[in-house]
């Protein structure tokens, strides 16, 4: 089987594996991560299909939809791949990929590094901000019947990986806990050169959202 029927056969597979999806982490949220993933990889030495095949799995089964578990995703990625007779070693670094991809809080600690994960990374990220990244927070919020907003309730910084996890705070803190944090961590020139722009959005929304929060506009 080629490298193209490969990665065909993967879309196929996230798109019905996907299709009940929560709208922020849909197959649309899977197509520009990966349309982002060859974006970038155009100025990055990598190998293109581990670029491909980790962003399109790389929410396969996101933890915080399964009770936590953090290895579902790894699993199901594998044992698709097996069944695509994929080599070991592609399949381990697909794994990896999937397996330390996450924000997490901030403290995480990534215990693997490639340049092929340096690209997946900064792809997801730029789709957690800008426009869409501010549309996909407010709807993971809704999700969880979070409240938009509550200044009783500051956002709490540097976070444990459990009380990333476990947060249950009002949608406007996450710029702060995780959105506007992105900037600084992307890995590669393209994915920070996009992401200034994002970014600027982004606090122009906070001014604007503050200023009607307070009658002030």
């Amino acid at each position: 089987m080629n490298k193209q029927q490969i990665i065909s056969n993967t879309e196929t597979f996230v798109k019905t594996t996907l299709k009940n999806a929560e709208g922020g982490h849909d197959w649309f949220h899977i197509l520009r991560v990966w349309n982002n993933s060859k974006l970038i990889a155009q100025h990055e030495n990598v190998d293109l299909f581990i670029v491909e095949l980790g962003a399109l799995l790389h929410d396969i089964a996101d933890s915080k939809f399964h009770n936590g578990d953090e290895t579902i995703g790894p699993k199901i990625a594998r044992n698709f791949l097996k069944s695509q007779q994929i080599n070991t070693e592609i399949i381990t670094h697909v794994e990896h990929i999937i397996s330390n991809i996450s924000f997490k809080g901030g403290n995480f600690e990534q215990k693997f590094t490639s340049p092929e994960l340096d690209v997946v990374q900064d792809a997801d990220r730029l789709d957690a901000i800008g426009a869409i990244g501010i549309a996909r927070c407010f709807n993971y919020g809704g999700y969880k019947n979070r409240p938009l907003y509550n200044p009783e309730i500051p956002p709490k910084l540097n976070q444990t990986k459990e009380e990333y996890k476990n947060s249950k705070a009002p949608t406007i803190n996450h710029f702060y806990e995780k959105l506007l944090l992105l900037k600084d961590k992307m890995n590669t020139k393209t994915g920070r050169r996009l992401a200034e722009e994002r970014h600027l959005y982004m606090e122009q929304f906070l001014t604007q959202f503050y200023n009607e929060w307070d009658g002030l506009k």
